[in-house]
């Protein structure tokens, strides 16, 4: 289940939570199996050993939990950290669970035993959440919760590091609706998981000057939203490396034939063209294999346009690319 936008807290019959920053998980035991799946169905759980372990430590031997993945560093959370835990080498991922253990907060149940809870209402999934995890470790806990909504206020103005980037909202008649927006998030800061699909340098120096950044319209087609062009000189020259192995030819590119192929009564966009073909030379930007995906924040829109250049945050390895639609840009909710 997701969450609409809204800029401010949604008041009645509601129940808040923080909105943690870390990977969005669904946690699935059955007996002596735990599985761990991203929002996008990507398996989690070579990752993160301690937290099956942690699960098979419940009382409760069948059940499906909904939740966030974060990681607490030195100086509070660290999703840098929670990054570096997405290893290939078995080795590294053991290491780094007794470095950087992961914790798994809970803020939904779905199934325990052979009950489907998803028809019952928030309120009463809450209750048995917090009796299913009452003698968890501190690996696995229950997301604090309230229904003051100043004290939810509190957690809007989290610093940053502190783990929090916004609250979450049910009503606690809620039903649990897969895929549907029921839940009402709140962030100060607006942002966007996009797909980088290609990149542009400096005409007089090699390195990047700027990402190019899409989301997939209701047709499914690629659409140039923006771009991002604020990083320092060591920034740009990690970036243009790190992306120089996804540069893909241009033919069977989803912009091979251009950004803005209807046009546009707003004008061109920054690193727009008309049309061009496969074959053009004196192309002005690298395309890129639409797999990457990053969070950028951003201030106002013409549309389903960038105003102004986006500010890059972090890489979203947990996304799918083709999870990234343009319903992120659509105005926020109007609070009840």
């Amino acid at each position: 289940m997701l969450a609409r936008r809204a800029d401010s807290l949604p008041a009645g019959e509601y129940l808040y939570e923080p909105k943690w920053d870390g990977f969005r998980c669904l946690a699935f035991r059955d007996r002596g199996d735990v599985d761990l799946r991203s929002r996008n169905d990507r398996p989690l759980g070579r990752y993160f050993p301690e937290l099956v372990r942690a699960l098979l430590d419940l009382g409760a031997e069948r059940l499906v939990l909904d939740g966030e993945i974060v990681v607490s560093g030195p100086t509070g959370f660290a999703f840098d950290a929670l990054l570096a835990r997405v290893h290939p080498a078995a080795s590294r991922v053991e290491r780094l669970s007794r470095e950087t253990p992961a914790r798994f907060v809970s803020f939904d149940i779905l199934a325990c035993g052979g009950d489907d809870l998803r028809a019952q209402p928030f309120a009463r999934r809450r209750t048995k959440l917090e009796e299913v995890l009452a003698a968890a470790t501190e690996a696995v806990q229950p997301t604090p919760i309230t229904d003051v909504e100043a004290e939810a206020s509190r957690w809007l103005d989290c610093r940053p590091g502190s783990g929090i980037d916004g609250v979450v909202a049910k009503r606690a008649d809620l039903r649990y609706e897969a895929g549907a927006r029921r839940m009402v998030k709140v962030k100060r800061e607006r942002t966007a998981d996009c797909v980088v699909a290609g990149f542009r340098t400096f005409f007089d120096r090699p390195l990047l000057s700027s990402l190019l950044l899409g989301l997939y319209d209701g047709a499914g087609d690629l659409r140039h939203i923006g771009v991002v062009t604020a990083f320092n000189t060591r920034r740009r020259r990690e970036l243009l490396e790190e992306l120089a192995p996804l540069a893909v030819p241009l033919r069977g590119h989803p912009w091979e034939h251009g950004f803005l192929i209807g046009g546009s009564s707003m004008g061109r966009l920054a690193g727009a063209a008309g049309r061009w073909s496969p074959g053009e030379m004196g192309l002005d930007w690298v395309p890129l294999a639409p797999e990457r995906v990053c969070e950028v924040a951003f201030d106002q829109l013409d549309r389903d346009r960038l105003r102004h250049p986006a500010r890059f945050r972090r890489w979203r390895p947990d996304r799918d690319a083709r999870s990234c639609t343009l319903d992120q840009l659509e105005p926020a909710a109007t609070p009840v």
